[in-house]
């Protein structure tokens, strides 16, 4: 039952996979929090027996076929109910990422968002991210000395309901046009829940309350004040359909994630996603006080890294033959695939194995940068993470003092008559250059490795 009710959470966008090892026999209890959703496909009709045998039924072969995701029907012939993308709660990005003195560029399903701090209000707001005059983006402009956003293109701000309060070229004996309903910024529905800024990606408004009807997934332990919450995010080159198959389909971790994580004994727009990461523990507390969370985060970019190229692929592969076809293209006998297979029933009944972009995009796949780039940390994780951010300006910095003590130590020796420095003293500071050098080069591959590209090979680990 347990994995039935973690399949029935399957909603758009998962953000939070928090896992908490019990003991060496046992898999990895794994939350997938997101929409808050129940899966119909789980508890009605014929789908619900065939599916909650696949996934709760004890394994009397390991080559027993898994029935492939099917369109079905009602019983009077009706297709099902189709999914509503853009009536869920949609996790952006976790408050400790988020700097409250600038706002922040952010895309949710192929919309473009400005996250920005209202000090007047003491809350996040999420608007669109186009002001009304020109079209400029928001998120290149500021917070100005009233707590309002303020765009840099030509002054005009806002403040957090999206009214416009003021137009600098309006003449003041004028008409009151910054009044006007056209000057105002479209506002989407936001809250924080469990130290994560959430929106509600509909900006009509009827949603304005709409968190005093429907609020975003809550789980206890992430407001346990007992408990560590390490937290980061990625963005992801492939789409979320494959992000979520990846994080139920735990056959993968011996091999993908090979000498990265301990296997347990029997644990956006197209072609992107954001994954959020939550890990709870009530066990060495102490550790975060101590060890900087970027530490943590090279651990965890070790491991999407290791399968990250693999999932890109597969996106392509699947979409040149049609996702709809899914099930012919792929052999999944095992019951191993059986929560992949669940999730893919529910995209194709209630989606139509496809997300809806509103018109936005056609759906197509960007082109497959270089691998380098493809597998860069840098613009994926380190620029929307404050701790990793900060390391990394850190020990640029250090190598760069490095490189110039070096140099200075050598300059010394140069300018330095014979006469006057000892042969011991000479030799002292050529070995201090030469450590300082050395430092530098290995800083310096330390820091493309960790928060530019590793060059994961699987062949290798």
């Amino acid at each position: 039952m347990d994995v039935l009710r973690a399949a029935s959470a399957i909603g758009p966008l998962p953000c939070i996979l928090t896992t908490a090892t019990r003991n060496k026999t046992q898999f990895p209890k794994s939350i997938f929090h997101n929409l808050n959703l129940k899966l119909p496909a789980l508890t009605r009709n014929g789908s619900k027996s065939r599916l909650f045998m696949t996934l709760s039924s004890t394994p009397s072969s390991t080559m027993e076929s898994i029935e492939p995701p099917m369109p079905e029907l009602e019983a009077d012939g009706r297709e099902k109910e189709r999914f509503d993308w853009y009536s869920q709660w949609y996790p952006v990005m976790p408050v400790c990422d988020l700097d409250k003195r600038v706002p922040h560029g952010k895309k949710v399903l192929g919309l473009d968002l400005v996250v920005w701090w209202d000090k007047n209000e003491n809350e996040w707001k999420v608007f669109d991210d186009t002001c009304p005059h020109r079209l400029a983006p928001l998120s290149e402009g500021r917070i100005d000395q009233w707590g309002r956003l303020q765009c840099v293109y030509h002054g005009w701000c806002f403040n957090g309901n999206g009214d416009c309060k003021i137009i600098p070229q309006a003449p003041l004996d004028g008409p009151p046009v910054h009044t006007f309903k056209k000057a105002c910024v479209a506002v989407y529905p936001s809250v924080v829940q469990h130290d994560i800024v959430w929106v509600w990606p509909n900006a009509d408004p009827q949603y304005k309350d709409i968190i005093t009807k429907k609020k975003p997934p809550y789980i206890p332990e992430l407001d346990d004040p007992s408990f560590s919450r390490p937290m980061g995010n990625r963005d992801l080159p492939f789409g979320y359909e494959f992000l979520i198959e990846n994080l139920m389909d735990f056959a993968h971790l011996p091999y993908a994630h090979y000498g990265i994580i301990r296997t347990p004994i029997p644990k956006v727009s197209p072609g992107n996603s954001r994954l959020i990461w939550i890990f709870p523990r009530k066990f060495g507390v102490w550790i975060d006080q101590i060890v900087p969370r970027w530490m943590f985060h090279i651990g965890v970019n070790l491991v999407l890294d290791s399968d990250l190229y693999l999932l890109h692929v597969e996106e392509r592969k699947i979409m040149e033959i049609g996702a709809t076809n899914w099930q012919k293209a792929c052999f999944l006998p095992t019951k191993s695939d059986a929560m992949v297979v669940g999730f893919r029933r529910w995209f194709n009944k209630y989606a139509g194995s496809e997300i809806d972009w509103k018109g936005k995009y056609s759906g197509a796949l960007p082109p497959s940068p270089p691998r380098e780039q493809l597998m860069d940390r840098y613009w994926s994780h380190v620029v929307n993470c404050k701790s990793c951010n900060s390391a990394y300006k850190g020990l640029k910095a250090l190598e760069v003092m490095l490189q110039i003590m070096s140099v200075i130590l050598i300059g010394i020796i140069v300018v330095t008559k014979q006469k006057m420095m000892s042969m011991v003293a000479k030799t002292t500071m050529v070995s201090m250059a030469i450590i300082c050098f050395a430092a530098s080069k290995w800083l310096a591959h330390f820091i493309y490795k960790n928060f530019h590209y590793h060059g994961y090979n699987h062949a290798f680990h």
